[in-house]
């Protein structure tokens, strides 16, 4: 009676065991139907179009007045008066100081008196020379008249009519009058020196007074450039001179302004080899700025020169561009961030960086998918982003469709189904027009009501 219980019970278990290991093999069977029956994986690409893409450089920069003017007195004294507001605009030629003119007024009217004495010596001087000349006429009359005198007893002397005595007296007169019209000669001489020194004179006090009339404008100091004005450094009662080494304020002018970016000679060098090796053409001038907040300087600048040395300390390289600046947003010393389009690559593709892979040894890749909708690697060749997204100069051919999206749960040789990657400019509106289709869904009443 046991042993038929025992075997009972043995026959039970038996036919448990079996029942379940029936089970786990459908269990098995129906999940691999159930995973061949799973549909292949949905992938979002974009397809590939080759064109000429910019290569913007960012560099860093700082912003630099486009005029300084020093402003320095040119004559000695005790400033009167401040005539500008310390931080304000100010337009060239604006009194900013008036130096006290005691001293160049009394230089004013020194210098008419030494012209008025110098015109009077010009006057005395012409009548010396006027009475010299009419000497020199009465001496020669005199020496004529002589000569005369002599020539009559020169006959008589010969024939012994006169003595010898009266010869010789005679011969002195001539000789004596000679020497009279020498003297009136030199005379005129010394008169006509005495005039041209008289000249020299009047021109002599002439450029004291013009000189005088200088430093007392120069007492009224004006701006030399339009700008705005630093903190004056002098104020009303300091004595200042013409040789002193600080200025009294600065000015700067801030419309138009430099941004002087520091690019390194490396950088340069690769893209003058490009250029020259054709892989890459000459880029434009223009120049974006962002500013220390993360803000973009709402006008593009120009580029205006780049030096042609490279600083030995930074081995970097100077550029500099122009900006305007109406509004005063740039002032000088300020910390930006420029970006620059130095040169245009072309056939070149610009695809989003969630496209693109990096190999354990650094190298890019992306998955494509062929025309049989599998999974393709393909190695890429990447030079820098612009606009947010990767330039591919190598490895992408027109009309590749690029995986952006899902590349992370496909792998090589996979089947895929391919959807086109949504517009980022057209994805708000279609969003917002299924949002209303949904309203409209949800609420027919409402849709009914609109329409009536």
């Amino acid at each position: 009676m046991k042993h038929s219980y025992l075997a009972l019970i043995i026959a039970t278990v038996l036919s448990s065991a079996a029942l379940v290991g029936c089970d786990k093999k459908e269990d098995g069977a129906e999940a691999a139907a159930a995973q061949q029956q799973m549909p292949p994986a949905v992938v979002n690409v974009q397809t590939v179009t080759l064109g000429m893409v910019p290569q913007v450089q960012t560099f860093s920069g700082r912003t630099t007045a486009y005029q300084t003017a020093d402003v320095r007195p040119q004559v000695n004294g005790i400033i009167d008066e401040v005539l500008f507001r310390e931080g304000s605009n100010v337009k060239k030629g604006q009194p900013l100081y008036r130096i006290n003119t005691d001293n160049y007024t009394s230089s004013i009217t020194s210098g008419q008196a030494a012209i008025e004495q110098a015109q009077a010596n010009y006057q005395t001087a012409l009548a010396n020379n006027a009475n010299a000349k009419a000497e020199l006429a009465s001496q020669q009359a005199s020496l004529a008249q002589a000569q005369n005198d002599l020539n009559r007893l020169k006959g008589l002397i010969d024939i012994d009519a006169i003595s010898k005595q009266q010869y010789d007296q005679a011969l002195t007169q001539v000789r004596t009058a000679q020497a009279a019209v020498e003297s009136a000669r030199a005379a005129i001489g010394q008169s006509e020196a005495g005039i041209a020194s008289a000249k020299a004179g009047i021109q002599t006090a002439k450029s004291g007074l013009q000189a005088s009339t200088l430093d007392l404008n120069r007492t009224i100091v004006r701006a030399p450039i339009t700008g705005r004005t630093d903190r004056s450094i002098v104020t009303a009662g300091t004595l200042v001179s013409a040789s002193q080494a600080n200025p009294m304020v600065t000015i700067s002018r801030l419309d138009p302004i430099y941004v002087d970016i520091s690019q390194s000679s490396s950088e340069l060098l690769k893209l003058r080899q490009q250029l020259s090796s054709g892989k890459a053409q000459q880029g434009l001038n223009s120049v974006e700025l962002v500013l220390e907040d993360g803000s973009v300087y709402p006008v593009q600048g120009k580029l205006a020169l780049a030096e042609a040395k490279v600083d030995e300390a930074t081995g970097a390289v100077t550029l500099r561009a122009i900006f305007p600046n109406s509004n005063a947003v740039l002032l000088p010393g300020m910390y930006v961030t420029a970006r620059l389009t130095q040169s245009v690559v072309p056939n070149a593709a610009l695809i989003p960086q969630s496209a693109v892979m990096r190999t354990p040894k650094g190298d890019s890749q992306v998955y494509i998918v062929d025309a049989n909708n599998k999974i393709q690697v393909r190695p890429v060749t990447i030079d820098g982003t612009y606009d947010g997204k990767w330039v591919v100069t190598d490895g992408l051919n027109n009309g590749d469709q690029v995986v952006v999206i899902g590349g992370a749960k496909v792998k090589p040789d996979q089947e895929v189904v391919v959807k086109p990657l949504e517009d980022p400019s057209t994805a708000p509106a279609q969003k917002e027009a299924a949002t209303r289709e949904a309203q409209a869904k949800a609420n027919p009443q409402s849709k009914d009501s609109q329409s009536k």
